[in-house]
C-alpha cells in the first residue's frame, strides 16, 4: 500500500505561542496543533521547552500557507517579550 501525501492546498498551518513554566513564551509553527502540543508536553518537541515543563497553549493563528506561517513565526520571534505578552493578552481578553 502506498501512502499519499496530503493536498498542500488543503492544509492549514498554525503559528502558536506556548507559556512555559518559567513564564517565558515559545513560538513555533505546525500543521497539526494538537499533536505538536502533545509532543511538546511530553518533552520531545524542542530542547527549549523540554526544560521548561509544564506548558500552556497561550496564542494561535491559522495561516493558509507554509510561507505565510513561517513569515509570521519570524515576525513574532522578533517581538519583544512585552509585545508577545500583548498578543497573548488580546486573546485572553
Amino acid at each position: 500500500m502506498t501512502k499519499t501525501k496530503p493536498d498542500v492546498n488543503l492544509m492549514k498551518y498554525f503559528v502558536y505561542l506556548l507559556r512555559c513554566a518559567d513564564s517565558s513564551l515559545y513560538c513555533g509553527y505546525t500543521t497539526n496543533l494538537e499533536k505538536r502540543i502533545k509532543t511538546h508536553s511530553e518533552g520531545k518537541a524542542s530542547k527549549y521547552t523540554r526544560a521548561k515543563l509544564p506548558l500552556k497553549l497561550s496564542y494561535v493563528e491559522e495561516h493558509p500557507s507554509l510561507s505565510s506561517a513561517l513569515k509570521r513565526e519570524y515576525e513574532i520571534k522578533q517581538l519583544s517579550k512585552a509585545q508577545k505578552e500583548e498578543l497573548v493578552s488580546k486573546v485572553q481578553a
